[in-house]
């Protein structure tokens, strides 16, 4: 068992008492102060319906951990919505949040000195987010999520959240009827769950199986299955055999097990939040890990599953095909799997793969096979070059060619941008710059959804190249490029673009570049001035002061 201070208490006599008396009134008996402590984390909410369906679970995960010999102890995560948030003012939040879902939970844990803690959540920052907290406090730990929605009809074709956005290009292009534009919105989410694609929330539930910090096999489970709640219930179980055996956090979180990771998200084509994310993760448990780390592991990885956004099917299809263990098993036979890494079960992934034993079965094409991959390498590429000498990250699947030369159409904002792309003033060719929207700049380094899916809905998503020094949302696809670092707000490279610069973005040759000679940007560095910050007091300012670059993870705990 972890450290158990209220093994303490037994003892301690008289002085201790208070903290006996206040624990009596929250259900406490005589034979409770000996049993460990689990907290758990509860990212209920019904602000959105990625989190709506988490109560159930964590009712569930309760009544196991109390069967198993441990005392549950509840308090609550917040949570905000990317989707809804998206395109406006609340949408700075949402990387914000990731830092404090970490801090909220880093709090409560510590605060009343558990033993574990059960985190279960669903929207996008709450993986991240509750994964860091894990790292940094190092008590026995699983991540439990709240599962994916059910996909979405209309006229036969399967929807998603991308679906809706993606609608309002098509609409305002005049590809789409007014007609079809409702039927996707009021179609596009039937059910509670977090958005059905491979898009953020169901690319960091399924890294948490490789990371070996949840069960196998329960991050693509449809949230309203009644599956899911029996996934909570085991994973309880195991949680509490975590603490007696005290199995933590970082003796699971490894450079292999974060190689393992990587590997799982390029096969599957996941979101380029991964990389910020990763970063991190690593750095809270304080793991080597660079950015350059993601393209190493990218040459030598395929993609092997066509999933959402730019792909066919969506998080169910994946869990019905046999999910995480039948892509990870592939990824172990052939090599790119560390079988030896620890998991919160106490056996090694290669032993859990070999009990579970996933086959990829022959009747489904989700899951290619391995001699015939969607790509042949990783579809998040990591470019550098004078418009980014830290690093920035391009997602290139669904691109007949991941290659752009064009002239810069420059904007300070994703709000300028819409105008422009709804006004059919961006043509194909051109290289959309979005910028003051980074860490600190924007602040809190928004998705760029919106400007993504207007232009894929308005037929322009392979022709027109955008980058940021924001952020991609899962859901999107194209020839974007994000994280560029650094950011503009600390003039980085990208605040000295104008219009009409020639860019150039390269996947193949790792390489973006402005093509302006040095003379005239250090004429140009000298003329900048940095602009007044859009937060002065509160959450955000505080946030700004902290907020370490993209290409160290935008963490607010290291420099």
């Amino acid at each position: 068992m972890a450290d158990n201070w209220r093994s303490k208490l037994i003892t301690a006599g008289v002085a201790r008492s208070p903290n006996r008396a206040m624990l009596r009134a929250v259900g406490f008996g005589d034979g409770d102060f000996e049993k460990p402590i689990i907290g758990v984390a509860n990212g209920h909410s019904n602000m959105n319906p990625c989190n709506a369906g988490i109560q159930p679970l964590v009712d569930r995960a309760m009544q196991a951990i109390d069967a198993a010999g441990g005392k549950p102890q509840v308090f609550g995560v917040p949570t905000v919505t990317d989707g809804i948030g998206m395109g406006t003012e609340g949408m700075k939040y949402s990387l914000v949040s990731r830092e404090v879902i970490a801090d909220a939970i880093e709090t409560s844990v510590n605060g009343q000195m558990m033993d574990g803690v059960l985190v279960i959540g669903a929207c996008d920052k709450n993986m991240p987010g509750g994964m860091m907290a894990i790292a940094r406090m190092n008590v026995p730990a699983i991540y439990v999520y709240g599962g994916t929605i059910k996909p979405g009809n209309w006229k036969g074709r399967d929807l998603t959240i991308a679906s809706a956005f993606e609608a309002v290009g098509a609409y305002t292009a005049g590809k789409m009827s007014k007609e079809d534009f409702e039927g996707v919105e009021r179609n596009a989410c039937p059910t509670v769950g977090a958005c059905g694609g491979m898009f953020t929330a169901n690319t960091m539930s399924s890294s948490f199986e490789a990371l070996g910090m949840s069960l196998l096999g329960s991050s693509q489970i449809a949230s309203p299955d009644p599956e899911k709640a029996d996934s909570a219930a085991e994973s309880a179980k195991v949680l509490v055999n975590a603490v007696r055996k005290n199995i933590r956090p970082r003796d699971i979180i490894t450079r292999k097990s974060i190689e393992n990771v990587v590997s799982l998200v390029m096969a599957t084509g996941g979101s380029t939040n991964a990389v910020l994310h990763y970063l991190a993760i690593a750095s809270a448990a304080e793991v080597e890990w660079t950015i350059d780390d993601f393209e190493r592991i990218r040459l030598r990885t395929p993609v092997i599953c066509d999933l959402k956004p730019s792909g066919k099917y969506v998080a169910t299809d994946f869990h019905k095909a046999g999910g995480v263990p039948v892509v990870l098993k592939m990824l172990l036979d052939h090599g790119l799997l560390h079988g030896d890494c620890m998991t919160i079960t106490g056996r090694t992934i290669g032993e859990e793969l070999k009990a579970l034993n996933p086959v990829r079965r022959t009747d489904q094409d989700v899951i290619h096979a391995w001699d015939d991959p969607l790509y042949e390498q990783g579809h998040l590429a990591i470019l550098k070059g004078n418009l980014a000498p830290e690093g920035c990250v391009a997602k290139i699947t669904g691109l007949k060619s991941p290659v752009i030369t064009g002239p810069a159409r420059v904007f300070d904002s994703e709000a300028e941008t819409m105008e422009a792309i709804i006004g059919g003033k961006v043509k194909a060719g051109d290289v959309v710059v979005i910028r003051y929207e980074g860490p600190k700049g924007g602040p809190g380094m928004q998705e760029m959804l919106s400007p993504t899916s207007a232009l894929v809905g308005a037929g322009l998503g392979e022709s027109v190249g955008l980058l940021t020094d924001g952020r991609f949302s899962g859901a999107s696809w194209g020839m974007v490029v994000g994280h560029v670092a650094p950011e503009a707000f600390v003039g980085g490279p990208i605040a000295l673009v104008k219009e009409g610069d020639t860019i150039t973005i390269d996947a193949h040759k790792q390489l973006i570049q402005m093509h302006v000679s040095d003379e005239e940007l250090a004429k140009r560095r000298a003329a900048w001035k940095q602009p007044a910050p859009r937060y002065t007091r509160g959450l955000m300012a505080k946030y700004v002061k902290l907020v370490s670059t993209a290409s160290k993870g935008a963490v607010t705990d290291r420099s």
